[in-house]
């Protein structure tokens, strides 16, 4: 889509050259979201492309993600045989609703600041246990971990022209063994349910998404039975906080929450250390 609004777009060289922001900017990464719709409030566009930022490293300490990193680029990463979570991200880049077309344009860090519930990227890096570095415009750069960082539909803890840096997924939540369970109205329709698990030696945890208008996740130090999971779910998500949309009702998803947690327990549980 055109956006007839729009007079000016800066390519800085540096973050740092856009020192004062004001209402009618935005950032562009992929701009997949940004030219689906009128922007009638945005004039200005800031191309992020300039910045050169690469879109992937890796190092014994984990794997580090560029908030412009296209979802092509981040699904054609293999890890060492070590990380038994890696397979992880292909299983979360083919939940998205899109082709393989908009796998070249839409960037990681795009999805996470969109943040809508069937974000899996949100879903990807809150269950690896991932840390954001966030750019402010007027103050140092700061770390949130990913669980913190989404807190509704659309709404996340981002102060007004701060930017999303990078995501750093550890090596040690890269490592454990993990269990996906993801569930769609349709074959190639938008997420009403996506559970991942994951066991190491800090026990297990499961993360909620797409259910719930925000990520929740529910550790366990032990091993856990399928009425402590059951109990922690109800512990965490209340009954009317589970997201009702054209997508499913919140009474679906609530059925699928229990479904998925069980499944996941038992496979965790169940497969041994």
């Amino acid at each position: 889509m055109n956006l007839n609004t729009i007079t000016e777009v800066k390519r800085p060289a540096s973050a740092d050259e856009i020192t004062r922001w004001r209402e009618g900017y935005a950032w562009l990464a992929g701009g997949t979201w940004l030219f689906s719709e009128p922007q009638v409030a945005t004039d200005t566009l800031i191309d992020l492309h300039a910045l050169h930022w690469p879109a992937l490293a890796q190092s014994p300490a984990g794997l580090d993600i560029a908030a412009t990193c296209r979802i092509a680029e981040l699904v054609a990463f293999t890890g060492p045989k070590e990380w038994r979570a890696a397979p992880l991200i292909r299983d979360c880049c083919n939940a998205f609703l899109a082709s393989f077309k908009i796998w070249n344009a839409a960037s990681v860090g795009g999805n996470i600041c969109m943040s809508l519930p069937a974000g899996p990227m949100i879903s990807l890096t809150v269950a690896l246990e991932a840390i954001y570095t966030l750019w402010p415009r007027d103050a140092a750069p700061r770390e949130v971990k990913a669980v913190d960082f989404v807190t509704g539909n659309h709404a996340n803890i981002l102060a007004p022209g701060e930017l999303l840096r990078s995501i750093h997924l550890p090596a040690a939540a890269l490592s454990k063994r993990y269990a996906f369970r993801h569930a769609s109205l349709t074959k190639l329709g938008r997420s009403a349910a996506l559970i991942v698990g994951t066991r190491g030696g800090d026990g297990l945890v499961i993360t909620v998404t797409a259910a719930t208008p925000r990520p929740i996740q529910l550790r366990f130090p032990g091993t856990p039975s399928a009425t402590d999971v059951r109990r922690a779910v109800d512990a965490h998500i209340p009954a009317d906080g589970y997201f009702n949309d054209v997508h499913g009702s919140a009474a679906y998803k609530h059925h699928l929450t229990y479904y998925f947690c069980e499944q996941i327990r038992a496979e965790l549980v169940g497969a041994g250390q």
